[in-house]
């Protein structure tokens, strides 16, 4: 077990589940080219139509492509809409 693991992460490992994502662990879904669906964010850092940067518990997300928008978002999730080039996950430091 590495330094920087949470409690949560600790006995996720002891208890071998794996991939199962965690009680509040962001979960990003990509379907097809058009649609992010992010769970358990904390915001928009940075919107413009071709990049947008969403906070998440161990750092960013970056949607980039064309055309992005927000179509919706709640507490809980936040749907970007438009053409998707890629999707990056940018650690906090």
């Amino acid at each position: 077990m590495g330094k920087g693991h949470t409690l949560l992460e600790r006995l996720a490992e002891e208890a071998d589940l794996g991939t199962e994502p965690l009680p509040g662990q962001s979960i990003v879904e990509i379907a097809g080219d058009h649609r992010v669906l992010i769970e358990n964010h904390f915001g928009v850092k940075a919107y413009n139509r071709d990049k947008i940067l969403v906070k998440v518990s161990f750092g960013c997300v970056c949607v980039c492509g064309c055309g992005l928008e927000v179509m919706r978002m709640t507490k809980a999730q936040l749907v970007i809409r438009g053409r998707i080039d890629g999707v990056t996950l940018q650690r906090r430091e």
